[in-house]
């Protein structure tokens, strides 16, 4: 096979790709290398380029906050709590346990009087490859400086990219991270964030702002991240401006065998994977959604997904995800499309984690229709079970704006389901498997690390 080092052309103004040299290797016509490549080129997937080096000390404050429970109302609960390293940024449950909650991971429990957060606590892994939307209804978005959020004209100005803004919502969210009013933290004393209305978001921020003020840890850090900045000067901005730059230095993970294919080493996929992109990309139609760079992440649909949970807004306790925004009826239960890479670590799928397995999720999509009005709630954990909205009137709703691209069943073979989970598995970075070392042995409040 004739193998030329060459230089490939700027990948435009996406952000995180750039520029990349690589050995690309010329596929003989007619070889399955060659036959995946046309279909990979026609769906965007091209390599991406290093981020940004940070500045260490900002890294370092960032990773500080994020496990430290000193950020939520009741200081009984982390970004960590719900994004935790030994569930690949995630936490392995369907619905996510908020603050009141105890345990780790699949482990953790609803504390007394507490609902479950009412949707799957998405991955933090890749965020900070430059996705138009965040959170699974995409209500924070947007681009260069310029975003929409639930706080409107209250996000402050100067926020440098999506994560930090995304950053400032879970510290305001009462069943996230707030409390409720009356809540005592676990020391007893009352829960000062509490007391402020939902909207109240610039209160709620310097509240929190306050609070880590009041550690010496905390003023050393914010001096070391941000030098000149007199202490009276720091906000919330500043805190979710470096728990950002953690996630952007130390959550990224790209070196997966997909990627090194993608850098045109043919021998990065193994034949099965190489028939399973094949699929992916061809008579499955998975690339119509999950297309890009990030294999996803920059639209939204309606995939048949079963209800499961509380519900979220005005038609409790059905979850119309993009639906319940404003302007945006016509997307009755649409959510984002996930992007895939490292896919392979972060059960549960989907917005409300109703399928434990790879093997479920592509099962589902064979038949979409069939499997949704079939589904068996035996397949989740006991503790969700009773949540499950199996009526007829629920599955109407949702197969009434299922996306015209499901509405066929994909009349997949067993070898050809298995095919596309083993190309799926190709997109998981080895390094992203064991994240152990991103915990710190103590953080500056003195509080238990998660």
């Amino acid at each position: 096979m004739l193998r030329t080092l060459v230089r490939t052309a700027c990948l435009g103004t996406i952000v995180g790709l750039g520029c990349v040299e690589s050995d690309r290797s010329f596929t003989q016509p007619g070889s399955i290398d060659a036959e995946l490549r046309q279909n990979i080129g026609q769906y965007g997937a091209v390599p991406i380029a290093a981020q940004p080096v940070q500045n260490p000390a900002l890294v370092a404050l960032g990773r500080d906050l994020f496990f430290d429970k000193e950020l939520s109302g009741n200081r009984d609960i982390a970004c960590a709590t719900c994004h935790e390293p030994a569930a690949a940024m995630g936490d392995g449950l369907s619905l996510a346990v908020g603050t009141g909650g105890t345990g780790l991971g699949p482990l953790r429990t609803l504390g007394p009087g507490r609902t479950y957060i009412p949707r799957n606590a998405p991955t933090l892994l890749n965020i900070a490859l430059g996705l138009p939307y965040v959170f699974l209804d995409g209500r924070v978005s947007g681009f260069g400086g310029s975003f929409t959020t639930p706080a409107d004209s209250a996000l402050p100005p100067g926020l440098p990219n999506i994560m930090a803004v995304q950053a400032m919502f879970p510290v305001a969210n009462r069943r996230e991270m707030r409390g409720e009013p009356g809540d005592t933290d676990v020391f007893g004393r009352p829960n000062e964030l509490a007391q402020f209305g939902d909207s109240q978001w610039t209160g709620i921020w310097a509240a929190v702002t306050q609070r880590l003020l009041k550690i010496p840890g905390y003023v050393t850090a914010f001096n070391a991240a941000f030098p000149g900045l007199a202490p009276n000067q720091v906000s919330f901005r500043h805190a979710a401006s470096a728990i950002a730059a953690f996630e952007i230095a130390d959550l990224t993970k790209t070196d997966s065998p997909f990627d090194r294919y993608l850098q045109r080493n043919d021998d990065a996929l193994t034949p099965e994977q190489k028939r399973g992109g094949l699929l992916f990309f061809g008579k499955a139609g998975c690339s119509g959604c999950h297309n890009g760079p990030f294999l996803g992440g920059q639209s939204f649909a309606d995939v048949g997904v079963p209800q499961l949970g509380p519900g979220v807004g005005a038609q409790l306790p059905l979850d119309l995800g993009r639906g319940e925004l404003q302007f945006n009826e016509s997307y009755r239960f649409a959510f984002r499309i996930a992007p895939l890479r490292n896919v392979e670590l972060t059960a549960p799928y989907f917005h409300d984690g109703a399928y434990q397995t790879l093997e479920a999720v592509v099962h589902h999509y064979n038949d979409v229709t069939t499997d949704i009005t079939g589904f068996d709630s035996a397949t989740l954990p006991q503790a969700v079970r009773a949540l499950y909205h199996g009526d007829a009137n629920t599955i109407g709703a949702v197969l009434e704006r299922l996306d015209f691209r499901l509405q066929q069943p994909l009349k997949l073979t067993d070898m050809e389901r298995a095919e596309l989970v083993a190309f799926l598995k190709s997109l998981t970075d080895p390094t992203a498997r064991d994240l152990s070392a991103l915990v710190p042995a103590s953080v500056p409040s003195g509080l238990p690390v998660p």
